[in-house]
């Protein structure tokens, strides 16, 4: 029986439970009785025989509700159908009063039963339509009696005691029929808030995302039980102004505005912003950037207008954003490189080649041009120079591309390093000499030999010789420095050259990057010189720090290991992720304030 009246219930009613159940309930209260009319009508005809107009009428009102029934089952209008049935009742019991007394009749006591069955409707104006049926039925009824315009009833006592009896014993059934329903109704809508209550709930206990209602001036009203994972407090906690007081100061204006969009302007708004996250071990909070969406909440007529908001953890993007920026800053910087590369190098190779190209065609016609021994000396010696500048340049270019590669490799072995630090000074001073640069060496006594790769300390030296005395004037000097520190030495050339600018510090050690002049006059050479200290330094454990002040000059001194090999074998028995204090990248100071 159930699953049949399921079946008559229209198909739009079927989304909602609690309308489901209010047409369920409507169709059964008006089968029955149409059924039940159906079935006693052979009996009466047998006990009673042919039914007079008042029974006929009866009999034809009884049947009559499952038309209606059909109608709702067909349509889908619940109003209308309580209307028609509101008025079928009115009518029947009007037309049945009239018939059998009046306002005394032994059916007047349906008219209550019209508007109590409207109340099941859940519709205010059915229920006042309703009433006004009753009410103008009973108006009708009485004036018409009052002026004695009713029919005189002929029914017998007998007959009147049997029809009130039955009147009776109907309505009291129908009544009993309309509290059935009116109590599945219930329970159909206590069930219905129930599994919906169950269901966010376990939304709420499950979502990783903080859902948040807050008043018109911003306060939170609710807080979902994510607030524990994003915020690390309980729901609580962020009530009234507890989330805005753990919003970043610098992003406070911006949660302010999304708010307030949401909230005055009635439409959707979404920001991003850190949010102050307490740590479950009790140590020091940290901000974790979140994304929150707000939206309006209309509530019911005259209330006031809330925001609910959905906030959603976003660190892990925002990281990957931030690495996805550095890397295209360093595909920037990099194409950068590129483009210095291609102008230093051409630059470099251009020169060279048009002297040797140059003083070769001089040789090649120094009968024409009746060149002498001496000339012819000269000129073999800059082919000789300009070709030892070549090999030079690509020399460093493949040093500083093994050792980006990781394909450079060292030889440790014993030496002196003071002998070294000599060897370099002669090999430079000629040099040093034509531009009028005094070389001066400060070696500390107590030095004992050092285990490293002499060949990389020999090309450590000269690149920084070189760079200093290329960027010192004339009547400058260029010391080199040799100092002990524990297990540590200190190697520095000091020059009294142009300095160098504090926006070019950081960038020093790039590879074919070449810093400028104060008077923005560029330099002979490739950039890389500086580049392939920095990268022999580190082979050996080590690192460069650079100390510069424009027209004052600059000091670069590389740290490094006695013993490169003991060094090395300390660093493998580290933990994951720890250093040794003197480890780490090349350290710029400008004037004497750290800057990298």
């Amino acid at each position: 029986m159930r699953s049949y009246l399921d079946g008559l219930v229209h198909p739009a009613a079927t989304v909602d439970p609690v309308v489901f159940t209010r047409h369920r309930a409507f169709i059964a209260t008006r089968l029955m009785p149409g059924l039940i009319a159906l079935s006693a009508l052979p009996l009466y005809l047998a006990f009673q025989g042919v039914p007079g107009p008042l029974e006929a009428i009866t009999f034809g009102w009884l049947v009559l509700p499952i038309a209606i029934a059909f109608y709702l089952s067909r349509t889908g209008r619940y109003d209308n159908a309580h209307l028609f049935s509101a008025a079928a009742l009115t009518g029947i019991v009007a037309l049945v009063a009239a018939l059998s007394g009046g306002v005394t009749s032994f059916v007047v006591v349906w008219f209550a039963l019209v508007p109590a069955e409207a109340v099941l409707s859940g519709s205010r104006k059915v229920v006042a339509a309703s009433g006004a049926m009753v009410v103008g039925a009973v108006g009708v009824i009485g004036f018409f009696g009052l002026w004695d315009l009713l029919p005189v009833s002929r029914i017998s006592a007998r007959t009147v005691e049997l029809a009130a009896f039955v009147s009776l014993a109907s309505a009291v059934i129908y009544a009993l029929g309309l509290a059935l329903s009116a109590a599945m109704v219930s329970r159909a809508g206590e069930e219905v808030h129930s599994i919906g209550e169950r269901r966010y709930r376990l939304l709420a206990e499950h979502m990783t995302d903080l859902i948040t209602r807050h008043a018109r001036n911003g306060a939170v009203t609710f807080a979902s039980p994510a607030a524990d994972r994003i915020a690390g407090v309980p729901p609580f906690a962020l009530h009234g102004q507890g989330l805005f007081d753990r919003v970043h100061v610098a992003d406070r204006p911006a949660y302010l505005n999304a708010v307030s969009m949401a909230s005055a302007r009635g439409v959707e708004a979404s920001v991003e912003f850190r949010l102050r996250r307490e740590q479950a071990e009790g140590g020091d909070p940290a901000f974790v950037w979140v994304e929150m969406r707000c939206r309006p909440l209309a509530g019911q007529a005259g209330d006031e207008l809330q925001v609910v908001s959905v906030l959603r953890d976003v660190t892990d993007r925002k990281a990957t954003e931030a690495a996805v920026e550095a890397a295209r800053e360093e595909a920037d910087r990099a194409n950068e490189a590129r483009g210095r590369f291609l102008a230093n190098v051409s630059h470099e190779l251009r020169t060279p080649l048009n002297a040797i190209n140059g003083f070769s065609e001089m040789l090649m016609q120094e009968e024409a041009m009746r060149l002498d021994l001496a000339r012819r000396r000269e000129y073999a010696t800059l082919i000789r120079d300009s070709g030892e500048h070549l090999l030079n340049l690509v020399n460093s270019i493949l040093d500083m591309s093994k050792i980006e590669s990781g394909h450079f490799e060292i030889t440790p072995e014993p030496f002196a390093l003071p002998e070294l630090v000599t060897q370099c000074a002669q090999m430079m001073q000629l040099k040093a000499s034509d531009g009028g640069i005094a070389l001066v060496t400060d070696a500390a006594a107590d030095l004992p030999e050092i285990v490293g790769d002499k060949r990389a300390y020999r090309q450590i030296l000269l690149n920084l010789l070189s760079n200093a005395i290329k960027f010192s004037k004339a009547g400058g000097t260029v010391t080199i420095s040799l100092r002990r520190d524990g297990s540590w030495l200190g190697l520095s050339v000091a020059d009294t050259g142009i300095g160098i600018a504090a926006n070019d510090l950081p960038r020093l050690g790039s590879p074919f990057f070449q810093a400028r002049a104060s008077y923005d006059r560029p330099y002979e050479g490739t950039g890389l010189g500086l580049s392939v200290v920095k990268g022999l330094a580190e082979l050996h454990g080590g690192r460069i720090e650079i100390t510069s002040a424009v027209g004052q000059g600059t000091r670069v001194t590389a740290r490094m290991p006695l013993d490169c090999e003991q060094h090395r074998n300390v660093v493998e028995r580290l933990p994951v992720g720890r250093t040794l204090p003197s480890q780490g990248t090349a350290t710029m100071v400008q004037e004497g304030r750290k800057i990298a």
